[in-house]
């Protein structure tokens, strides 16, 4: 048996892991052909090594990342006895199986909290417009951890529904505080930019102050005449005392710090 594979199951469950981690350093470091290979027979044949060791090695599956592992990484979705749901969500996640769309759907009834992070987290990053549906529900759940999660991934899918999803959150307010919803609908600019002026102007004071964080975050030179306004005229209080005019305040700091970021890539 090869070395490194070998290392892998032979010895106590410390030096496995120790080996694990120095394959994974001449993985990422030094693109070791003999270490990817090692690394990618191990989630192959997964259910042939210590789980601890599989967790470890999906925490950066993009080392070894390939095409040819996308069956494993299914199977392993769905292998509720190996009990590795959730980093198989993040390999499929970091090698971009985007057939594990439908099972990382059914993970988000997943008892386990871990299982049903990384099934939100990794429907974002594959970006399939068919997991918009299911994550619309998770916007109003009772963990706000969840919510957040929720939102990226819908910002991270895009689109007219997911668009829509967090605009519906952000006007029908069913939580206090909406800062997931404002930075989430920030992304979606230009198009949401004349929605989030019209609703800096609302007679309602939590509109135009979540209006105000969400049109900072876009970092948009053209949002910068209603920040000034709000910031100059607004007296409105939140319903947990937050001042629109505070918001609108540090939106506008927020704007000139996302510009000068971009000047100075510009200049790089």
């Amino acid at each position: 048996m090869n070395p490194d594979l070998a290392g892998l199951r032979n010895g106590d469950l410390d030096t496995r892991e120790e080996h694990l981690y120095r394959l994974l350093d001449r993985a990422r470091d030094h693109g070791d052909p003999s270490a990817i290979a090692a690394l990618q027979a191990m989630v192959r044949d997964y259910s042939g090594y210590h789980r601890s060791l599989y967790t470890r090695a999906m925490n950066q599956a993009a080392v070894f990342a390939d095409p040819g592992l996308r069956e494993p990484l299914l199977e392993a979705l769905a292998d509720t006895r190996y009990n590795c749901q959730a980093w198989a969500a993040m390999g499929c996640a970091a090698m971009d199986v985007r057939a594990a769309v439908p099972q990382l759907i059914e993970l988000l009834d997943h008892p386990q909290w871990i299982a049903v992070d990384e099934a939100i987290k990794a429907l974002g990053v594959l970006g399939d417009g068919s997991a918009v549906p299911a994550l619309r529900p998770l916007l109003g759940d009772g963990a706000e951890w969840v919510r957040q999660r929720a939102a990226d991934a819908l910002a991270m899918i895009g689109g007219a529904e997911a668009l829509e999803a967090l605009w519906y959150e952000f006007e029908h307010r069913r939580f206090p505080r909406i800062g997931y919803i404002a930075s989430s609908l920030a992304l979606f600019t230009p198009d949401v930019i004349p929605r989030l002026v019209e609703a800096a102007a609302d007679r309602d004071p939590n509109r135009r102050y979540w209006a105000a964080v969400a049109l900072g975050s876009t970092g948009d030179e053209r949002v910068v005449p209603t920040l000034e306004r709000l910031q100059a005229e607004d007296s409105g209080a939140t319903v947990f005392d937050g001042e629109v005019r505070v918001a609108a305040k540090k939106a506008l700091r927020t704007v000139r710090r996302i510009q000068a970021v971009i000047a100075a890539r510009g200049q790089a």
